[in-house]
């Protein structure tokens, strides 16, 4: 006996992820349900080796539905995922609305499954931001070992954490370059993406630090340590898919590197590819498609006592979204729900 399932959002780049995903993963599912606004109304999506024509999310009755998981924006989410938890379906949401509210857990299975007993407060769980879910699948282990004081990060965010258009405009302004009077002038990023990079990801808020910046140090004390103290600086690149990181980490505790690599080897969720020689280590593009969160340059900072540099690569429509979303299903269903 399996599941009955909706993804909601399913025309987007995260919801078509989210249907691959299940359907590669063979979560078990006895209906799929694929939702939209009513402008993508009979839009077809592939799942496995079947077609399911989307269904209009507003008139959509989630009763006796076990599980919804989300991948629309923040207003859509408050309005519908109320409904839905209501109806005794519960939701797996991938936008931020929820992340920060005590009531709600904030999963990344590999890092702290045991608060998926929390979903009982609300029926909803939340989906992290993609440039925190890589990274705390990396520092957990490492924290278990010699407890992580202090995180600097800096990192190199690919534009389709912006959606389909924001893709589109660094197609459209790529081709552009090479001929003459085509050139594309910014929409969705306030200065060219092209051959360039943006230190600028969501807002400014009023320290300096952007949001997405924000939510790396929230959600980080939230899932893994809240005395962990993380810095960060998020940068948008000229990359479609694929989020990378340098992390430098502090720690209370010595950490040899050799271990560090030892550990990081034996982790759930993660891929060591650490060899110190052109090209022993991983990339975006070479990511693209995979599960894993890949580590690469691991290395002692000399410049502290305890310190550590690592290199972090992930797929960030997978695990950064929609691979963590069918994870916390696959959670669910092993924990909670129990009818795989």
């Amino acid at each position: 006996m399996g599941y009955k399932v909706a993804v909601v959002g399913a025309t987007g780049n995260v919801g078509r992820e989210m249907l691959n995903i299940l359907a590669e993963r063979e979560f078990p599912v006895d209906e799929i349900a694929a939702l939209a606004s009513r402008r993508s109304l009979g839009t077809e999506c592939s799942f496995g080796d079947k077609t399911v024509k989307t269904q209009d999310l507003e008139h959509f009755d989630f009763t006796g539905w076990d599980m919804a998981l989300f991948a629309i924006g923040s207003d859509a989410t408050k309005e519908y995922a109320p409904k839905a938890a209501k109806a005794g379906c519960v939701v797996i949401d991938n936008s931020s609305l929820y992340r920060y509210d005590p009531d709600i857990p904030l999963i990344v299975p590999e890092v702290n499954a045991d608060a998926i007993m929390g979903y009982a407060k609300r029926n909803i769980i939340a989906n992290p931001n993609c440039s925190t879910a890589q990274m705390v699948v990396a520092l957990k282990p490492l924290h278990d070992r010699a407890k992580i004081k202090r995180v600097v990060v800096s990192t190199y965010q690919s534009v389709s954490g912006s959606g389909k258009e924001a893709m589109d405009e660094l197609w459209d302004q790529t081709k552009g370059m090479y001929v003459p009077g085509q050139e594309v002038a910014p929409s969705v990023y306030p200065k060219q993406i092209a051959f360039n990079v943006i230190p600028h990801i969501d807002v400014f808020l009023d320290d300096g630090s952007t949001k997405e910046e924000w939510k790396m140090v929230a959600e980080t004390k939230k899932i893994v340590d809240p005395s962990i103290k993380v810095t960060a600086t998020c940068v948008r690149v000229p990359v479609f898919v694929g989020h990378s990181e340098a992390i430098n980490i502090e720690f209370e505790e010595f950490l040899d590197e050799d271990e560090a690599r030892d550990i990081l080897r034996e982790a759930p969720g993660i891929m060591v590819v650490d060899k110190r020689e052109a090209g022993g280590y991983v990339t975006p593009v070479e990511c693209v498609g995979e599960f894993a969160t890949y580590i690469s340059r691991i290395r002692q900072d000399s410049t502290i006592e305890n310190g550590l540099n690592i290199w972090c690569v992930s797929d960030n429509l997978r695990k950064g979204a929609a691979l963590n979303a069918v994870q916390i299903a696959e959670l669910l269903g092993q924990r909670v729900l129990k009818k795989g």
